[in-house]
């Protein structure tokens, strides 16, 4: 891998760094090398719950534990994931939320004004928190509308979500083809 510029955006206070883009692009391992050039102590928050009767998806909880190094804490927070970052929001900590696409679909069942009010204390809290924190996104809604209305509100609500944490975020990575593009410095903002 090519070495980091020496001034890419982990410093402590710096506020939220955003790593989005599609399944399978390296956008977790990306927002992992952020973390851990961090120098900070990591915790890693977790919002996927096991399923014991999904091998594939046990598998691929599997793979992103084996990944993280040992001395990482673990926060498993499926849908709780403002009070996870409140609880483990100390100077010398950065956090490391992988992924907001599990976590909105964790919250799926939700009526549209409890999930409005859910994403309003996760923005009061990003913008409260001392430690960095690293969100990873899935990027959805490239191609196809998905035929089912899940599917769609899925897609509706991770694009918004993304679409408002873009702009308050200190730095936002597209990852795509194994490639991290800096959002923050290539592009315009449209709000």
């Amino acid at each position: 891998m090519p070495e980091m510029r020496p001034d890419h955006p982990i410093e402590p206070r710096t506020g939220a760094i955003l790593v989005t883009g599609p399944a399978r692009s390296g956008k977790s391992e990306w927002a992992e090398r952020l973390a851990r050039d961090s120098g900070l102590t990591v915790v890693y928050v977790a919002t996927a719950a096991l399923d014991p009767e999904d091998a594939e998806w046990c598998a691929r909880i599997e793979a992103h534990r084996v990944r993280r190094p040992a001395e990482w804490l673990t926060c498993e927070a499926p849908t709780a994931l403002v009070a996870a970052l409140a609880e483990h929001d100390r100077t010398g900590h950065c956090l490391l939320v992988d992924s907001l696409g599990t976590w909105v679909a964790n919250w799926l069942e939700a009526a549209a004004a409890e999930w409005t009010a859910e994403v309003e204390r996760l923005l009061d809290q990003l913008g409260r928190t001392r430690a960095p924190v690293i969100l990873v996104a899935e990027e959805t809604g490239w191609g196809v509308i998905p035929a089912h209305p899940q599917g769609r509100l899925f897609r509706d609500r991770l694009g918004a979500l993304t679409r408002r944490l873009g702009p308050r975020c200190a730095a936002s990575y597209l990852v795509s083809a194994g490639h991290a593009v800096d959002l923050s410095r290539l592009g315009i903002p449209i709000d």
